[in-house]
Formats: structure tokens, sequence, C-alpha cells
């Protein structure tokens, strides 16, 4: 009975928060611009090709070289900070925001250990991750592991967010597939080089929220096996926008009205239908099994009001072998209070993995 009360309370929190950022008027509403016109047909028609019908048509990805930075170092550590122009192909380059076109990525080392004695964590963001500090913080206790964080600032987010948009608040139904589509890509950049220029024994993939849908598609998308780790994430943004919290932060009566310009009329309940079909392009579900479904570890929480149950099971079913693991709370005090469990689950998710072949 007190654990069902305390799960309540975290469930509560999880609408309570909410409530005060999204239903009062203090920030913009998600997609207030509407659905995007064009961009998103084009955007939908990119996504279908994240698809591989045929195994590897994906890879590889362009080759970064990233532009690197020293920005502290210690005897047993060493942060860098790089600069790399986004490996989109022009289409997706296009209708990208100016601002987008250069990506940020942090990468913190342990010193004095070989490259091929390392493994070597991409860490996306969630939604409102616009620095690389929260994500450094969880990953920084893992250099005694000799496990290092590279972390991604997202199109859209930090510098990289374009003028006219309000912190986090996406403009169009078409940036929320394009911001997906970018980071995929250059997560995937990121990993080849990690791979075939710096030279790590091990990878991995990990995401809060909204980052780990993104890692869940860029594991299953990699070739060869690595640690894939959606934290606190929903199987499809269909989930977090239609179902969750989040679809108090929708401006559906924007979007009713920016698609009745095509058509005569739209209701509220057809503009849901049309975000539920647009958005199912994110499930995950659709994607291939990575290659060693073992070292797939969600984290859940039990009393989630973002990301329900459902949808995470749903992921596991998908991918025989994965493993889902429960902490207590919900989706804000989960991000607040369980960095151990995170990093015990990226630190289980490399054990399963091979160390590559050193270099003679």
């Amino acid at each position: 009975m007190v654990a069902v009360k305390v799960g309540m309370l975290h469930y509560i929190l999880d609408h309570v928060y909410g409530a005060f950022m999204h239903r009062t008027k203090l920030t913009p509403q998600f997609f207030s611009k509407g659905w995007g016109g064009p961009k998103l047909d084009l955007l939908e028609s990119l996504v279908k090709q994240l698809f591989p019908e045929v195994e590897g048509q994906n890879w590889p990805p362009r080759l970064i070289q990233p532009i690197w930075k020293t920005v502290w170092e210690t005897k047993s550590a060493c942060l860098k900070e790089g600069v790399f122009e986004t490996p989109c192909d022009e289409q997706l380059l296009n209708a990208l925001p100016p601002e987008s076109h250069i990506a940020r990525v942090a990468l913190l080392t342990p010193k004095s250990v070989p490259a091929h004695n390392v493994a070597c964590v991409v860490h996306l963001a969630g939604t409102g991750d616009h620095s690389f500090e929260r994500r450094l913080r969880l990953g920084g206790p893992l250099l005694k592991e000799n496990i290092a964080t590279m972390v991604l600032e997202s199109p859209f987010y930090g510098q990289r967010r374009p003028m006219l948009q309000s912190g986090s608040k996406l403009l169009c139904v078409s940036d929320l597939l394009l911001l997906g589509r970018a980071t995929i890509e250059e997560a995937r950049s990121l990993l080849h080089w990690l791979d075939s220029e710096a030279g790590f024994g091990k990878m991995g993939v990990c995401g809060l929220s909204m980052g780990g849908v993104h890692a869940a598609m860029v594991g299953s998308l990699h070739p060869t096996p690595i640690a894939t780790l959606p934290f606190l994430s929903p199987h499809s943004a269909v989930v977090a926008f239609c179902e969750g919290v989040l679809k108090h932060a929708t401006a559906w009566e924007a979007l009713r009205e920016d698609i009745s310009l095509e058509k005569a009329t739209m209701t509220l309940e057809e503009a849901r239908e049309r975000m539920r079909s647009v958005l199912s392009l994110t499930d995950v579900t659709r994607f291939p099994t990575p290659k060693n479904p073992n070292a797939v570890i969600l984290v859940a929480a039990t009393d989630d009001g973002y990301i329900p149950k459902h949808s995470v099971l749903e992921l596991q079913r998908a991918w025989p072998g994965s493993e889902v693991r429960w902490v207590t709370g919900g989706h804000v005090s989960s991000f607040i209070l369980h960095n151990n469990e995170f990093r015990r689950a990226i630190v289980d998710g490399l054990n399963r993995l091979e160390w590559r072949e050193s270099p003679l």
C-alpha cells in the first residue's frame, strides 16, 4: 500500500511539473507554427529511408573530422570540445536551419590508457537538454571504469537553436523529424569516427527520454555490436506527444488551423490522428534488432507520467534478448535520482560486448 502511494506521488509529480511547464502560459507550446508544409513531406520520405530493406545499406556513414580544442586536463582525465560539419546529405542540410549546420561535441576520456583498452559511449540529448554539463556529470564517474563519454549537442538545441525558437519548443512538426534524422546521422558518423579514427575498444550509445529513442535507432542501424541504452524512453514519439504529459504542451489548435488551410475543415481529433500517423515514423519497433540484443538495456520508471509501461515493453518484445530494468519513480524524479542505475546499465551493457583486437 505504501509503495502504491509513493508511486502515485511520483506520477502526480510528473503531471504537476508538466502542468507548470506546459499548461501555464510561461512558455510557448510545441509546434505553434503548424506542420511545416512541404518540409514535412520531405522529412517523411527521408525518415522512411532509414528503414534498411537490405541489411547494411545505411553503412558506412560519412566520415567526419572534428576540430578539437582542450577545455581542461588533469593527471587522470581530459575534456575536449570539437566542431564538425553535419554529415547530412544536401536535402537534409537545406532543410536544417543554418544555426544547426555545424555540430558540437564534447569528449571526456581517461588519460594514460590506450584507446583500445577504453570503451566510449555517445550520449544523446533528451528534450530540453541544451548543454553538455548534465551528460558529462552522468558519464564522469565512469572514467574510473575506463569508459569515456562523448556528448553530442542536438540540432535545434544549445548553440544550434534557431533564432526564432523559444527553448526546446520546436516550431513545426517537421522540425521534430528533422532533429531526429540529423541526430541519427551525426551519431552514426561519430561512432564511425570513434571506431576507425580514435580506435576505442568498445562502443555504446545512450540517451534519456527523446535521446533514448534516437539511441535505440542508432544502435539498431550500427553494423557491429554496440551497447544500446535507452533510459526513460518510449518506443515512439507518438506516445510522448499523444499519450503522455507532453500532449498538454502541443499546440493542437494551431495544428488544426494549419491543416484546415488545405482542407475545408479539420477537427482536433483529426489533427491528433494525423500526428499519430506522422510520428509513427519514429516507432523504434520498425527498426531491425541490434547486432547484439543482449547488450540492449532499457531503464524505465515504474510511475512515469510521460512514458507508459506498455511503450517500454513493446520495444523489449520487438527486440528479443534485450533487458528492461525498472527504477522506482516518475519521469522527473528518476531523471534526478537514478543516475547510478543509468551508469550501472552502461557498465553492464558494455561488459556484454567483446573487446576489439588491439592494434599491433
